[in-house]
């Protein structure tokens, strides 16, 4: 017996910003909430593009809750278009995880950070923050606050790779 296609991606970075995700060429149904448990999001995840820069990321963690966007899909396969623009599989590895959805539980692709792109004291640039908060219709306010106040780098220190 084979499992059920996964039609869903679940955004918690900059693709929480649904006209970039549009931008990259992938074609979504609709968007929706939606809560991934047991993961926390850090900013741990060397940037490609800058030197110092974090990526988001999202981190095992037994009492953590990481708020995002659910994209539904055109077609199960569609996921394959978004690996090139986060680095599948060698910057992130693909998981399917179930989230919490104002519709019930929901099997979705998540993108999680491979170990050998981690690094600590990194902070994220403002204009890739700034992506995570256009997703603020997705949000709890709670959450979309705590984005608001991560500290980014100063645009003085982002230096290309």
């Amino acid at each position: 017996m084979t499992s059920p296609a996964v039609h869903w991606y679940f955004a918690y970075g900059s693709n929480m910003n649904p006209a970039r995700v549009e931008g990259r060429g992938i074609r979504f149904r609709r968007a929706i909430a939606g809560s991934l448990e047991g993961f926390d999001l850090h900013f741990n995840k060397r940037s490609s593009i800058h030197a110092g820069m974090a990526a988001a990321n999202v981190v095992r963690a037994p009492d953590g809750l990481v708020e995002g966007v659910l994209y539904e899909l055109s077609t199960p396969d569609q996921i394959k278009q978004m690996d090139p623009f986060e680095g599948y599989p060698e910057r992130y590895v693909r998981e399917v995880c179930m989230l919490k959805t104002g519709e019930g539980l929901i099997r979705a692709w998540v993108y999680i950070a491979t170990d050998k792109w981690l690094a600590e004291g990194l902070r994220p640039a403002r204009w890739y923050l700034e992506h995570l908060l256009a997703g603020k219709g997705y949000l709890s306010h709670c959450y979309f606050e705590s984005l608001r106040q991560v500290v980014c780098l100063p645009d003085s220190e982002i230096e290309p790779a």
